[in-house]
């Protein structure tokens, strides 16, 4: 066993960082190769370098992993700007490799934009709803009336209540859909294996959501509270409710099925799909069952939101 460690531990350590493998020749080829036009290849490099230049534990992820997921992003046409929120770049450890890797995980901004693009939908969108605006939602009809904060500061420091999400095909056919912060609040609770809304014991206590909202964690404490469903809650509860919203109920293009298919997973060398964390917190329930137990874990780090500005690509890249 000390000899299977060892090398594990070697090869490991071999491994060269993102901002070294992007430079080989191998790398730079692949990439040539997939995307074809040199100024298209050349804007994809800085993207994706600057996205895991302002990250420390992405920058310790395997570089196959993280070119492999950016390929995924740059074909589905979108941009990894956490700004933007299209699709993110996310460091785990993969106990079962005994690496970090990266996974592809879109946002619901990007499950927007593709679906606009596959032509079907006239209308499209997801909003969480602020305390006073939701005057009345008829499930069986699906009609809600809302009353919406003109002032966008107050709307903004005003609580959520509910998000709403709906569709309107070209055809003239709508879906829609209501959840309280209740509902979603339970559902994060029960799907999300990093979240938890009331306060857990053991190694890793945690504190209620309630208690995290109140600022009573300490500093040295905030790495358990890594998740998105911490830092950003309501842009969690719009991908939920676009995931449910559209697998249910709507059209999905070719490029919208493969961001549900790869959503949350780290993308082989082979182009398929292995999920390091099986229990997917944006699942459907009846995925859910059906998987297995986790054996990995999201890596707990501040990830910043701000894009840095890339040092290390070369001026001559893409001449070779």
């Amino acid at each position: 066993m000390a000899v299977d460690n060892s090398i594990v531990e070697k090869k490991k350590q071999s491994q060269p960082k993102f901002s070294v493998a992007i430079q080989s020749n191998a790398y730079k080829n692949l990439i040539n190769k997939t995307l074809g036009e040199p100024n298209r290849a050349k804007r994809f490099v800085v993207a994706v370098s600057s996205a895991v230049a302002v990250n420390p534990m992405l920058q310790e992820c395997d570089a196959g992993t993280i070119l492999s997921a950016a390929l995924l992003g740059e074909s589905l046409n979108l941009s990894p700007s956490p700004q933007l929120g299209q699709y993110y770049l996310v460091p785990f450890n993969d106990k079962k490799r005994n690496c970090k890797v990266a996974t592809f995980q879109i946002g619901y901004k990007g499950y927007i934009q593709l679906a606009i693009r596959s032509g079907y939908y006239k209308k499209i969108n997801v909003l969480p709803l602020k305390f006073g605006e939701v005057i009345n939602y008829d499930p069986l009809t699906e009609e809600i009336e809302v009353r919406i904060i003109e002032d966008e500061e107050e709307r903004e420091n005003a609580p959520t209540v509910g998000y709403y999400a709906f569709f309107e095909y070209l055809n003239g056919f709508t879906k829609a859909m209501y959840w309280s912060k209740n509902k979603m609040l339970k559902h994060a609770d029960k799907y999300s294996p990093s979240f938890n809304l009331e306060a857990t014991n053991g190694k890793y206590a945690k504190v209620s959501f309630e208690d995290y909202l109140a600022g009573k964690v300490s500093e040295k404490d905030m790495w358990l509270y890594s998740s998105f469903w911490y830092k950003d809650f309501d842009g969690m509860a719009c991908k939920t409710m676009l995931r449910q919203l559209i697998s249910k109920w709507g059209i999905m293009s070719t490029e919208l099925q493969t961001a549900f298919e790869n959503d949350m997973g780290v993308i082989n060398e082979n182009g398929q799909v292995e999920f390091v964390d099986n229990k997917d917190e944006n699942m459907l329930p009846e995925q859910y069952e059906n998987t297995n137990e986790s054996i990995n874990e999201p890596i707990q780090e501040e990830i910043s939101y701000e894009v840095g500005t890339n040092d290390f690509i070369e001026d001559d890249f893409f001449n070779n």
